[in-house]
Protein backbone atom coordinates (compact mmCIF):
# COMPACT_ATOMS: atom_id res chain seq x y z
CA UNK A 1 0.00 0.00 0.00
CA UNK A 2 1.53 3.33 -0.82
CA UNK A 3 1.09 6.69 1.07
CA UNK A 4 1.56 9.53 -1.02
CA UNK A 5 2.27 13.31 0.18
CA UNK A 6 1.97 16.05 -2.29
CA UNK A 7 3.34 19.44 -2.13
CA UNK A 8 0.63 21.80 -0.40
CA UNK A 9 -1.20 24.01 -3.40
CA UNK A 10 -3.39 26.71 -0.31
CA UNK A 11 -1.52 29.59 -0.92
CA UNK A 12 1.46 30.89 1.60
CA UNK A 13 0.95 27.10 3.06
CA UNK A 14 4.46 26.37 3.79
CA UNK A 15 3.82 23.26 6.01
CA UNK A 16 4.37 19.31 5.21
CA UNK A 17 2.10 16.29 5.65
CA UNK A 18 4.99 13.97 7.14
CA UNK A 19 8.67 14.95 7.94
CA UNK A 20 11.22 12.49 7.59
CA UNK A 21 11.67 11.73 11.07
CA UNK A 22 7.68 9.83 10.69
CA UNK A 23 8.63 7.65 7.63
CA UNK A 24 10.29 4.89 9.52
CA UNK A 25 7.48 3.55 11.48
CA UNK A 26 5.16 3.97 8.79
CA UNK A 27 7.85 1.48 6.61
CA UNK A 28 7.95 -0.44 9.98
CA UNK A 29 4.51 -0.93 9.23
CA UNK A 30 4.32 -1.98 5.67
CA UNK A 31 3.86 1.04 4.06
CA UNK A 32 5.66 2.70 1.17
CA UNK A 33 5.47 6.43 1.20
CA UNK A 34 5.90 8.74 -1.53
CA UNK A 35 6.52 12.46 -1.28
CA UNK A 36 6.73 14.86 -4.25
CA UNK A 37 10.21 16.26 -4.93
CA UNK A 38 10.14 19.65 -2.89
CA UNK A 39 7.28 18.78 -0.91
CA UNK A 40 9.25 19.81 2.38
CA UNK A 41 12.00 22.70 1.44
CA UNK A 42 9.62 25.28 2.63
CA UNK A 43 8.99 23.68 6.00
CA UNK A 44 13.08 22.71 5.74
CA UNK A 45 13.03 19.58 5.17
CA UNK A 46 14.75 18.34 1.58
CA UNK A 47 14.61 16.03 -0.57
CA UNK A 48 17.53 14.40 0.55
CA UNK A 49 16.29 13.55 3.95
CA UNK A 50 12.89 11.94 3.23
CA UNK A 51 14.99 9.79 0.62
CA UNK A 52 17.20 8.74 4.08
CA UNK A 53 14.17 7.87 5.81
CA UNK A 54 13.27 5.35 3.43
CA UNK A 55 10.40 7.57 1.37
CA UNK A 56 10.42 7.59 -2.81
CA UNK A 57 10.80 10.41 -4.46
CA UNK A 58 7.46 11.42 -6.85
CA UNK A 59 8.62 14.07 -9.95
CA UNK A 60 5.22 15.46 -9.81
CA UNK A 61 1.58 15.65 -8.34
CA UNK A 62 -0.07 13.70 -10.65
CA UNK A 63 2.72 10.88 -10.24
CA UNK A 64 1.67 11.12 -6.38
CA UNK A 65 -2.21 10.32 -6.66
CA UNK A 66 -1.76 8.31 -9.33
CA UNK A 67 0.05 5.88 -7.66
CA UNK A 68 -0.95 6.27 -3.88
CA UNK A 69 -3.38 4.34 -2.26
CA UNK A 70 -3.31 6.98 0.52
CA UNK A 71 -2.87 10.91 0.33
CA UNK A 72 -2.07 12.60 3.12
CA UNK A 73 -2.20 16.57 2.94
CA UNK A 74 -2.30 19.16 5.17
CA UNK A 75 -5.13 21.03 3.45
CA UNK A 76 -6.62 18.59 1.67
CA UNK A 77 -7.75 19.25 -2.25
CA UNK A 78 -5.60 22.99 -1.88
CA UNK A 79 -7.45 26.13 -2.52
CA UNK A 80 -6.02 28.19 -5.51
CA UNK A 81 -7.88 31.24 -6.74
CA UNK A 82 -7.27 30.98 -10.60
CA UNK A 83 -7.91 26.93 -10.59
CA UNK A 84 -10.35 26.24 -7.62
CA UNK A 85 -9.22 22.87 -6.53
CA UNK A 86 -6.45 21.80 -8.29
CA UNK A 87 -5.95 18.29 -6.28
CA UNK A 88 -9.71 17.41 -7.45
CA UNK A 89 -9.78 15.67 -10.62
CA UNK A 90 -7.07 13.81 -9.45
CA UNK A 91 -8.43 11.63 -7.35
CA UNK A 92 -9.34 7.86 -8.03
CA UNK A 93 -11.63 5.92 -7.08
CA UNK A 94 -11.11 3.90 -3.51
CA UNK A 95 -8.51 6.25 -2.56
CA UNK A 96 -8.21 7.48 0.79
CA UNK A 97 -7.85 11.14 1.58
CA UNK A 98 -6.70 12.28 5.14
CA UNK A 99 -5.58 15.97 6.38
CA UNK A 100 -7.69 19.21 6.79
CA UNK A 101 -10.69 18.97 5.13
CA UNK A 102 -12.54 21.73 6.67
CA UNK A 103 -16.05 19.99 6.03
CA UNK A 104 -18.29 22.00 8.21
CA UNK A 105 -16.79 25.56 6.70
CA UNK A 106 -16.89 24.11 3.14
CA UNK A 107 -19.70 21.11 2.84
CA UNK A 108 -20.35 22.06 -0.66
CA UNK A 109 -16.95 20.40 -1.97
CA UNK A 110 -17.80 17.09 -0.72
CA UNK A 111 -20.59 16.12 -3.18
CA UNK A 112 -17.54 16.17 -5.30
CA UNK A 113 -15.45 14.25 -3.67
CA UNK A 114 -18.24 11.82 -3.35
CA UNK A 115 -18.67 11.87 -6.91
CA UNK A 116 -15.24 10.17 -7.71
CA UNK A 117 -15.91 7.68 -4.77
CA UNK A 118 -13.04 7.90 -2.43
CA UNK A 119 -13.08 8.17 1.05
CA UNK A 120 -12.17 11.66 3.36
CA UNK A 121 -11.25 11.85 6.89
CA UNK A 122 -11.31 15.24 8.64
CA UNK A 123 -8.50 15.67 10.84
CA UNK A 124 -10.48 18.74 12.31
CA UNK A 125 -13.19 16.17 13.62
CA UNK A 126 -10.73 13.93 15.75
CA UNK A 127 -12.78 12.64 18.84
CA UNK A 128 -10.92 14.87 22.23
CA UNK A 129 -10.70 11.30 24.07
CA UNK A 130 -7.92 10.13 25.77
CA UNK A 131 -6.84 8.11 23.05
CA UNK A 132 -6.57 10.31 20.23
CA UNK A 133 -4.19 12.67 21.95
CA UNK A 134 -1.11 12.06 19.67
CA UNK A 135 -3.35 12.39 16.13
CA UNK A 136 -5.18 15.92 17.71
CA UNK A 137 -3.86 18.05 14.79
CA UNK A 138 -6.19 21.27 16.55
CA UNK A 139 -4.38 21.19 19.38
CA UNK A 140 -1.46 21.12 18.09
CA UNK A 141 -1.85 23.91 15.10
CA UNK A 142 -3.63 26.10 18.29
CA UNK A 143 0.06 25.81 20.18
CA UNK A 144 2.00 27.25 17.33
CA UNK A 145 -0.83 30.00 16.99
CA UNK A 146 -1.31 30.97 20.69
CA UNK A 147 2.34 31.15 20.81
CA UNK A 148 3.12 33.00 17.54
CA UNK A 149 0.02 35.29 18.12
CA UNK A 150 2.57 36.92 21.27
CA UNK A 151 5.32 37.11 19.20
CA UNK A 152 3.09 39.05 16.30
CA UNK A 153 2.05 41.57 18.88
CA UNK A 154 5.37 41.86 21.12
CA UNK A 155 6.53 42.90 17.15
CA UNK A 156 3.62 45.36 16.56
CA UNK A 157 3.66 46.84 19.81
CA UNK A 158 4.97 50.07 20.22
CA UNK A 159 6.11 49.24 23.61
CA UNK A 160 7.75 46.35 25.17
CA UNK A 161 6.46 43.94 27.25
CA UNK A 162 8.92 43.69 30.31
CA UNK A 163 8.80 45.62 32.79
CA UNK A 164 12.65 46.83 33.16
CA UNK A 165 14.49 49.40 36.19
CA UNK A 166 17.11 51.26 34.13
CA UNK A 167 19.47 54.33 34.36
CA UNK A 168 16.70 56.07 32.50
CA UNK A 169 13.80 55.14 34.28
CA UNK A 170 11.56 52.51 35.08
CA UNK A 171 9.60 51.17 32.29
CA UNK A 172 6.19 49.81 32.90
CA UNK A 173 4.55 46.44 31.71
CA UNK A 174 2.58 45.80 28.96
CA UNK A 175 -0.99 44.79 30.18
CA UNK A 176 -2.40 41.83 27.76
CA UNK A 177 -5.74 40.31 27.46
CA UNK A 178 -6.53 37.18 26.29
CA UNK A 179 -10.04 36.08 25.46
CA UNK A 180 -10.10 32.61 25.16
CA UNK A 181 -8.24 29.94 27.52
CA UNK A 182 -8.90 26.97 24.86
CA UNK A 183 -5.23 25.45 23.73
CA UNK A 184 -4.11 28.94 21.57
CA UNK A 185 -5.28 31.13 24.64
CA UNK A 186 -3.05 29.29 27.09
CA UNK A 187 -0.27 29.09 25.21
CA UNK A 188 -0.74 32.73 24.18
CA UNK A 189 -0.55 33.74 27.97
CA UNK A 190 2.37 31.45 28.86
CA UNK A 191 4.37 33.10 26.07
CA UNK A 192 3.25 36.51 26.69
CA UNK A 193 4.16 35.85 30.71
CA UNK A 194 7.84 34.19 29.74
CA UNK A 195 8.06 38.07 28.05
CA UNK A 196 7.55 39.66 31.26
CA UNK A 197 3.58 41.27 30.21
CA UNK A 198 1.42 41.46 32.91
CA UNK A 199 -1.34 39.23 31.58
CA UNK A 200 -4.96 38.58 32.04
CA UNK A 201 -7.33 35.93 30.49
CA UNK A 202 -11.36 35.51 30.39
CA UNK A 203 -12.78 32.38 29.28
CA UNK A 204 -16.73 31.56 29.58
CA UNK A 205 -16.10 28.19 31.36
CA UNK A 206 -15.29 28.96 34.82
CA UNK A 207 -12.92 25.67 35.17
CA UNK A 208 -10.37 27.51 33.09
CA UNK A 209 -9.30 29.48 35.84
CA UNK A 210 -7.70 27.16 37.61
CA UNK A 211 -5.34 26.48 34.37
CA UNK A 212 -4.97 30.45 33.80
CA UNK A 213 -3.58 31.74 36.99
CA UNK A 214 -1.57 27.71 37.18
CA UNK A 215 0.43 29.99 34.47
CA UNK A 216 0.91 33.56 36.38
CA UNK A 217 -2.31 35.18 34.92
CA UNK A 218 -5.51 36.58 36.31
CA UNK A 219 -8.55 35.17 35.65
CA UNK A 220 -10.86 37.87 34.71
CA UNK A 221 -14.56 36.86 36.57
CA UNK A 222 -17.85 38.12 35.30
CA UNK A 223 -21.01 37.60 36.31
CA UNK A 224 -22.39 35.55 33.49
CA UNK A 225 -23.75 31.88 33.56
CA UNK A 226 -22.30 29.53 30.93
CA UNK A 227 -24.24 26.69 30.50
CA UNK A 228 -22.87 23.83 28.18
CA UNK A 229 -20.14 26.09 26.89
CA UNK A 230 -18.43 23.06 25.61
CA UNK A 231 -19.82 20.30 23.28
CA UNK A 232 -18.90 16.51 24.70
CA UNK A 233 -16.33 16.35 22.26
CA UNK A 234 -14.43 19.02 23.91
CA UNK A 235 -15.23 21.89 21.41
CA UNK A 236 -16.95 24.69 22.16
CA UNK A 237 -20.36 25.13 21.76
CA UNK A 238 -22.40 28.24 20.13
CA UNK A 239 -23.82 30.85 22.70
CA UNK A 240 -27.16 32.81 22.23
CA UNK A 241 -25.97 36.47 21.21
CA UNK A 242 -28.20 37.44 24.47
CA UNK A 243 -24.96 36.02 26.18
CA UNK A 244 -22.46 37.33 23.68
CA UNK A 245 -24.37 40.88 24.60
CA UNK A 246 -23.76 40.65 28.00
CA UNK A 247 -20.37 39.44 27.82
CA UNK A 248 -19.10 42.39 25.77
CA UNK A 249 -20.54 44.75 28.35
CA UNK A 250 -18.66 43.03 30.93
CA UNK A 251 -15.86 42.69 29.02
CA UNK A 252 -15.40 46.36 28.23
CA UNK A 253 -13.46 47.52 31.04
CA UNK A 254 -10.62 44.76 30.64
CA UNK A 255 -10.76 45.71 27.07
CA UNK A 256 -9.99 49.00 27.58
CA UNK A 257 -6.96 48.91 29.96
CA UNK A 258 -5.29 46.56 27.55
CA UNK A 259 -2.48 47.19 25.52
CA UNK A 260 -3.08 43.97 23.50
CA UNK A 261 -6.08 41.63 22.64
CA UNK A 262 -5.76 38.67 21.81
CA UNK A 263 -8.92 36.54 20.78
CA UNK A 264 -9.36 32.62 20.15
CA UNK A 265 -13.15 32.06 20.43
CA UNK A 266 -14.37 30.21 17.27
CA UNK A 267 -16.80 27.51 16.92
CA UNK A 268 -16.56 25.05 14.52
CA UNK A 269 -18.49 24.98 11.32
CA UNK A 270 -20.43 28.58 12.93
CA UNK A 271 -18.98 32.35 12.37
CA UNK A 272 -16.66 33.38 15.19
CA UNK A 273 -18.72 34.95 18.30
CA UNK A 274 -18.71 38.72 17.94
CA UNK A 275 -16.92 39.68 21.22
CA UNK A 276 -14.91 43.15 20.54
CA UNK A 277 -17.12 46.58 19.03
CA UNK A 278 -16.25 49.40 17.32
CA UNK A 279 -16.87 51.11 20.74
CA UNK A 280 -14.93 48.84 22.20
CA UNK A 281 -12.02 49.22 20.21
CA UNK A 282 -12.09 52.93 20.51
CA UNK A 283 -11.91 53.01 24.53
CA UNK A 284 -8.60 51.29 23.97
CA UNK A 285 -5.36 53.30 24.23
CA UNK A 286 -3.49 54.92 21.28
CA UNK A 287 -1.22 52.51 19.93
CA UNK A 288 -2.24 49.19 21.05
CA UNK A 289 -3.34 46.49 18.91
CA UNK A 290 -5.64 43.43 18.65
CA UNK A 291 -5.14 40.13 17.29
CA UNK A 292 -7.61 38.20 16.07
CA UNK A 293 -6.46 34.20 15.80
CA UNK A 294 -10.75 33.75 14.56
CA UNK A 295 -10.34 35.88 11.36
CA UNK A 296 -10.72 33.04 9.24
CA UNK A 297 -14.35 32.36 10.63
CA UNK A 298 -14.87 35.73 10.69
CA UNK A 299 -13.44 37.11 13.78
CA UNK A 300 -14.42 37.83 17.33
CA UNK A 301 -13.84 42.02 16.90
CA UNK A 302 -16.49 43.76 14.73
CA UNK A 303 -13.42 45.57 13.31
CA UNK A 304 -11.28 42.70 12.03
CA UNK A 305 -10.66 42.44 8.04
CA UNK A 306 -9.38 38.40 7.33
CA UNK A 307 -6.01 38.23 6.08
CA UNK A 308 -5.19 41.63 6.63
CA UNK A 309 -3.87 44.19 9.11
CA UNK A 310 -6.26 47.75 9.83
CA UNK A 311 -5.66 50.50 11.74
CA UNK A 312 -8.94 52.28 13.00
CA UNK A 313 -9.37 54.71 16.04
CA UNK A 314 -5.47 54.28 16.52
CA UNK A 315 -5.31 50.70 17.10
CA UNK A 316 -4.24 48.19 15.04
CA UNK A 317 -6.10 44.69 14.46
CA UNK A 318 -4.43 41.84 12.62
CA UNK A 319 -6.97 38.97 11.11
CA UNK A 320 -3.90 36.27 10.64
CA UNK A 321 -5.30 33.06 8.41
CA UNK A 322 -2.69 31.07 8.49
CA UNK A 323 -0.04 31.46 11.76
CA UNK A 324 1.07 27.95 12.00
CA UNK A 325 2.53 27.92 8.72
CA UNK A 326 4.85 30.99 9.47
CA UNK A 327 6.46 28.33 11.83
CA UNK A 328 6.29 25.74 9.49
CA UNK A 329 9.19 23.60 11.16
CA UNK A 330 7.77 22.63 13.86
CA UNK A 331 4.55 23.03 12.67
CA UNK A 332 4.85 20.50 10.29
CA UNK A 333 6.83 18.12 12.83
CA UNK A 334 3.42 18.47 15.09
CA UNK A 335 1.51 17.62 12.61
CA UNK A 336 2.97 14.84 10.62
CA UNK A 337 3.40 13.04 14.68
CA UNK A 338 -0.49 13.65 14.49
CA UNK A 339 -1.15 12.30 11.26
CA UNK A 340 0.83 9.53 11.00
CA UNK A 341 -0.15 8.14 14.62
CA UNK A 342 -3.96 8.60 13.21
CA UNK A 343 -3.33 6.55 10.29
CA UNK A 344 -1.10 3.83 12.05
CA UNK A 345 -4.12 3.63 13.92
CA UNK A 346 -6.24 2.33 10.93
CA UNK A 347 -3.51 -0.19 9.37
CA UNK A 348 -3.28 -3.91 9.93
CA UNK A 349 -1.25 -6.01 8.01
CA UNK A 350 -0.35 -3.50 5.94
CA UNK A 351 -3.36 -2.43 5.14
CA UNK A 352 -6.31 0.35 5.97
CA UNK A 353 -8.78 -0.88 7.83
CA UNK A 354 -12.22 0.77 8.11
CA UNK A 355 -13.29 -0.06 11.80
CA UNK A 356 -16.45 1.90 12.19
CA UNK A 357 -17.03 0.52 15.56
CA UNK A 358 -13.73 2.75 16.64
CA UNK A 359 -15.06 6.47 17.41
CA UNK A 360 -11.59 7.76 15.89
CA UNK A 361 -12.51 6.25 12.73
CA UNK A 362 -16.19 6.23 12.52
CA UNK A 363 -16.38 9.97 13.48
CA UNK A 364 -13.82 11.53 11.05
CA UNK A 365 -15.31 9.43 8.30
CA UNK A 366 -17.03 12.32 6.03
CA UNK A 367 -16.92 10.26 2.82
CA UNK A 368 -16.77 7.09 2.34
CA UNK A 369 -16.86 4.85 -1.23
CA UNK A 370 -19.43 7.20 -2.69
CA UNK A 371 -21.18 8.28 -0.18
CA UNK A 372 -21.21 10.92 2.28
CA UNK A 373 -21.38 9.74 5.69
CA UNK A 374 -20.88 12.31 8.74
CA UNK A 375 -24.79 13.59 9.87
CA UNK A 376 -23.30 16.57 10.45
CA UNK A 377 -22.25 17.51 6.86
CA UNK A 378 -25.35 15.77 5.18
CA UNK A 379 -27.57 17.99 7.52
CA UNK A 380 -26.15 20.88 6.05
CA UNK A 381 -26.27 19.92 2.54
CA UNK A 382 -30.03 19.36 3.18
CA UNK A 383 -29.82 15.26 3.02
CA UNK A 384 -31.13 12.49 5.74
CA UNK A 385 -28.85 11.65 8.50
CA UNK A 386 -28.68 8.37 8.18
CA UNK A 387 -26.41 7.06 5.30
CA UNK A 388 -25.22 3.22 4.57
CA UNK A 389 -21.60 2.61 5.45
CA UNK A 390 -19.45 -0.38 4.07
CA UNK A 391 -17.31 -1.26 6.82
CA UNK A 392 -16.00 -4.30 5.04
CA UNK A 393 -12.70 -4.54 3.45
CA UNK A 394 -9.57 -1.94 3.11
CA UNK A 395 -9.08 0.91 1.35
CA UNK A 396 -7.34 -0.78 -1.57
Amino acid sequence: MIVGVPSETYPEERRVALIPRVIPSLVMAGLEVWVERGGGAAAGFPDVAYEESGARLANSDSEVFSNANVILQVRCLGVDTERGYPHLDLLHPDQLLIGLLDPLGRPQVMPDLASRRVSAMALELVPRVSRAQPMDVLTSMATVSGYKAVLVAADRLPKMFPMLMTAAGTVTPAHVLVVGAGVAGLQAIATARRLGAVVQAYDVRPMAKEQVESLGAKFLELPLEAQEAESSGGYARQMDEQFYRRQREMMSGAVARSDVVITTAAVPGKRAPLLITDEMVQQMPSGSLIVDLAAESGGNCQLTKPGETVQIHDVTILGPLNLPSTVPYHASQMYASNISAFLLNMVKDGQVNFNMEDPIVSETLVVHRGEIVNPKVREMLGLPTEAQVSTNGSDS
